[in-house]
Order: C-alpha cells, then structure tokens, then sequence
C-alpha cells in the first residue's frame, strides 16, 4: 500500500473513532489514539475523577485521562502524601508527557484556619516552613504552582492593616519560591463570608502589591461566578496576573454544561487570548459511575 494512501486511511479511522465516542459515549475504550490532543486547551483533572473506570490508584486514573487526551493533573492534597507516592507520581506524568498544575500549600492549620491577615509572627513562621517543604514536594512531583490562602478576615482590624499583612508576608512565600522558578497562586474564593480574599480586583492588586513572577492569581471560575459574576471581563482585566486557571460550573460545581455558565465562549476566549496553562477541572461528576465519567468526557470535548 501507498503511504499517503495509508495515512489517509488511518486518520479516517481515528476520526470515525473519536466521532463514534463523541455521539456514543458508552462505546468510549480505555485507550484511543493519543498521538494528537483531543482539547484545545490543557485541562487538568484530579484524583477520584475517573476512579469507575480506573480504579482507585491515581496513577491508573492517570494513565486513563492521558488515553483520553487529557495533559494535565492537579492534586489538592499532594503535600499529604508520601514521598514515595509523590516521586510515583512525577515520574508518571514525565513518561506521559503531562503536565503537573497545583498542590495546595497545606499543613495541619493551613489554608481554611490561616489567618495571615492579623500580621502574628506565628503564621508568618508556619508560611515560611509549608513554602519550603513545598519546595521539595515540587520537586518529586515535577510541579511549578501551588495554591495559596491568604484565609479568614481579623474582624478587630480595618481592611487595609490587613492587606497590608498580607502582603507582608506573601512578599516572605515569593522570596523563597521564586530562585525555584515555582510560583504560588492565590485562590480567591466563595465557601464562606470569613474568607479575606474574594474578588478578582482585590486579588489583581495584591499580586500587583508583592510584585513577584512567584506571586499570581489563581482565577477559579467557579468561585468567581459565584462572587461576583462576568468572567470573560474580568478575566480581561486581570489577564497579566493570572497564573492559573480552575473550572467548575455553577450552581452545583460540576463540569462544564451542567449549570448556568457558557464554557463554551468562555473557552473559546480563554483559547484566542493563547493561553497555554493548565485549566484544573476542580470539580464533581454530575452524573455518578461510568456513566458519569464519560459524561464528563463527552462536555468537554
């Protein structure tokens, strides 16, 4: 057989395969043609995500996304795990070719109970010591970003006492993060009306304020929609310094489709401004089992 003509023959196959996917999710195998992306953009997906059809070890979810065409992972709780899972994981999506998006900076008072807006020498010195054991982690695990909360208001004083601890001390994170090229991302979020950092404006001006390539805002749509809605437009203005970028739709936080927000145009603007970054998929099934999961697929692509 001719070349061209077998060439041609074998992307009229995967086409007709990843059509009969498309339309017949049930028919979705565990591994397609890879060699090419199925997304135009380098979504990222999380541990559980794909546990029906992949059982529950994250490395085989893993594998299962990557024969999906999906490049990317994220991992909330990687600094929980052990050094040697950690190590398993990095080597995985280095074999793959994929992508590692963030890990939350986390030890046993962090993040939900921080509170480095009081400006106490004491969360000052737990920052420090969970961005340089972060430091090691990103290393066993091939990452660069890492989440950041800067956590709940200090009622006894004005806004702006507390900004300013705030950037007191991410300036203290970058320090230490930046000579490792590795960059933390401040998640703005919606969980509660504790939480200091909220707004897409107010995060833009405290990356602005430390002034560091290690210092970025994380721009979860979810949380955003919630907060204060218009995503293509604040995305716009605050495009310089974002670093990362999460999905979830709302109401209910699961993939795109499912709730009130339009991911496709979204996408497609997020795509003409050439981003390149991970979109992490921080988000439930809609739909539970395989059934689920391939939904899940199905949204996306």
């Amino acid at each position: 057989m001719h070349r061209r003509k077998f060439m041609q023959q074998g992307f009229l196959a995967s086409g007709a395969l990843l059509t009969n996917c498309i339309s017949n999710p049930g028919t979705i195998p565990l591994t397609t043609p890879s060699a090419e992306p199925v997304f135009h953009l380098n979504y990222g997906i999380h541990d559980g995500m794909f546990k029906n059809h992949a059982g529950n070890d994250f490395v085989d979810q893993i594998k299962f996304a990557h024969s999906m065409g999906f490049r990317s992972i994220e991992d909330n709780g990687m600094m929980g795990r052990s050094v040697e899972q950690q190590k398993k994981i990095g080597d995985t999506l280095a074999s793959l070719g994929m992508t590692m998006g963030v890990f939350v900076v986390t030890s046993e008072n962090w993040h939900w109970k921080t509170t480095l807006t009081t400006g106490k020498q004491e969360w000052i010195d737990l920052m420090v010591k969970d961005c340089k054991q972060a430091v090691e982690v990103a290393k066993r695990c091939n990452a660069k970003w890492m989440t950041v909360v800067p956590g709940n208001y200090e009622r006894s004083l004005p806004i702006n006492y507390q900004t300013a601890n705030v950037i007191n001390a991410l300036r203290k994170a970058s320090d230490i993060l930046n000579p490792h090229g590795l960059v933390m991302v401040l998640e703005a979020l919606s969980d509660n009306p504790d939480l200091f950092l909220r707004h897409s404006d107010q995060t833009y001006m405290i990356c602005k304020a430390v002034n560091s390539p290690a210092c970025k805002f994380l721009f979860d749509m979810y949380h955003m929609q919630r907060n204060e809605g218009n995503i293509i437009n604040n995305l716009d203005k605050t495009w310089e310094e974002i670093g990362y970028l999460q999905i979830g739709d709302n109401p209910g936080r699961n993939e795109p489709t499912t709730g009130e927000m339009n991911y496709k145009n979204i996408f497609k603007h997020i795509y003409n401004k050439g981003y390149k970054g991970v979109l992490g998929m921080e988000h439930g099934n809609a739909k539970p089992g395989k059934d689920g999961e391939q939904a899940l697929i199905k949204a996306y692509r």
